[in-house]
């Protein structure tokens, strides 16, 4: 018996239509996908790569395109649906051993504070340079705490994390083709040059109002070497060599979540810093008031690393106590010295007074980068470019006298010039003093 179907006698059940795949794209349900063939570098077999998830056709055929120039360059990366802050924490946590501890904690700081928060959620394959741009744009313009603009120098640091982290996610990982933030345009930088800093005579007055402080060693010394805090906190008496008149940077101390963290120096090299007559004094002293300290507390004493600066009980003193210590004292002599004040200053400041103080004195820039434990004199010329412009200024004086004032070398020089201009061999050769 042959059953009839009911309702109209043409209507029969349609077939599903099966999508049909075109120069390598078709619609898989509501959106568009593409498939192209990639040869695996490890066994040399070609095989097939579906990607998806396109609004139209013609996203996928424009995607299809990129991805098959790419794949015949060899430059194609699969799929990828890790976002920016599971990429971050996995970076974070991979190169966390390579990164000196008080760099690291600035990387979380920054990551935390301003990379995820704006861009954490978006994939990492889908950020470009548009991306970064926008996000540099929003970070000077709002950034900071209560919505503050960020400074450039913040925004430059963002800049170099991202720019570590995309370079390893091209290199190392493969995530990307290449990096965005390369392509990305920065903020204008800000050159920031040291603002006003003492005299030396503010300098010299501060130490003598200071010096019945038992940390006063620890300022005279920040400022007759221009070494850093860290640097300072981190020297033990192992590194001093008081015959000599010199002591050895090897590395820096800081505080990193309530416990203390030694390193290397910013560079990663150890200098040798020169000592004059006052400042071996002044360490002689440090070194007896230590040794007074020990005995007064006996077994008490908790100094077990040497160290030249510490507390009344022997520990290594803490670097915001100095910080800190710094304009307390400054404060404490404007209020002693109403008619002689001293400028708002930093304890950071002091290496700049002593940075200051030899480049007007015309010591060379690479040597006073040397002392600065600068790793190249080209920063010393950059965060200090002020000074010496002001030392430039006086350049032509300085010519001027010495031509008119006929110095024994200038003179035979502009002699012989006049008399045997045609005869005369290398102007240097025969000059008393002269040659390179």
């Amino acid at each position: 018996m042959t059953k009839t179907l009911v309702g109209a006698p043409d209507q029969q059940p349609r077939k599903k239509k099966t999508p049909k795949l075109r120069d390598g794209v078709m619609k898989r349900g509501t959106t568009w996908s593409y498939v192209i063939r990639v040869r695996d570098p490890e066994t040399g077999e070609s095989k097939p790569r579906w990607v998806g998830g396109f609004v139209t056709e013609d996203d996928a055929k424009a995607a299809r395109d990129e991805a098959r120039v790419k794949a015949r360059r060899g430059e194609y990366v699969d799929r990828s649906t890790i976002t920016v802050r599971e990429y971050l924490d996995e970076w974070f946590e991979a190169h966390a051993v390579e990164i000196k501890p008080k760099t690291l904690a600035d990387y979380r700081h920054m990551i935390t504070r301003y990379i995820k928060p704006n861009i954490g959620t978006l994939r990492l394959q889908a950020v470009r340079a548009s991306t970064i741009t926008k996000l540099y744009r929003d970070l000077m313009a709002g950034g900071g705490k209560n919505g503050r603009p960020l400074s450039s120098r913040t925004v430059d640091y963002v800049h170099a994390i991202l720019r570590k982290a995309f370079r390893d996610a091209v290199n190392v990982d493969e995530l990307l083709s290449s990096s965005p933030v390369e392509k990305a345009k920065r903020p204008r930088r800000e050159i920031r040059e040291p603002g006003t800093v003492w005299t030396a005579e503010q300098l010299k007055a501060f130490l003598r109002y200071s010096r019945d402080h038992r940390l006063w060693s620890f300022f005279h010394l920040a400022a007759y070497t221009g070494a850093r805090r860290g640097e300072l906190l981190h020297l033990r008496w192992s590194d001093v060599d008081l015959d000599a008149k010199q002591l050895v940077i090897r590395g820096s101390a800081s505080f990193i979540d309530g416990a203390r963290i030694e390193g290397t120096t910013k560079s990663d090299r150890k200098r040798i810093v020169s000592l004059d007559d006052g400042t071996v004094t002044v360490l002689r002293n440090q070194h007896k008031m230590q040794a007074a300290d020990k005995l007064k507390v006996g077994p008490e004493w908790r100094g077990g690393g040497d160290y030249v600066f510490t507390t009344g009980w022997g520990e290594p003193v803490h670097p915001d106590t100095l910080s800190s210590l710094f304009p307390i004292l400054t404060k404490r002599y404007n209020k002693a010295h109403p008619d002689d004040l001293l400028p708002h200053a930093r304890l950071h400041d002091l290496r700049h007074v002593h940075a200051t103080t030899l480049l007007l004195a015309g010591v060379p820039v690479h040597v006073v980068a040397a002392r600065l434990g600068h790793a190249d004199p080209s920063i010393t010329l950059r965060v200090y470019a002020h000074v010496i412009r002001a030392a430039e200024a006086s350049a032509a004086d300085i010519f001027a006298q010495s031509i008119n004032g006929q110095e024994p070398g200038v003179a035979a020089l502009l002699a012989r010039s006049r008399d045997c201009p045609d005869k005369c061999k290398g102007p240097l050769q025969d000059v008393p003093g002269g040659g390179p």
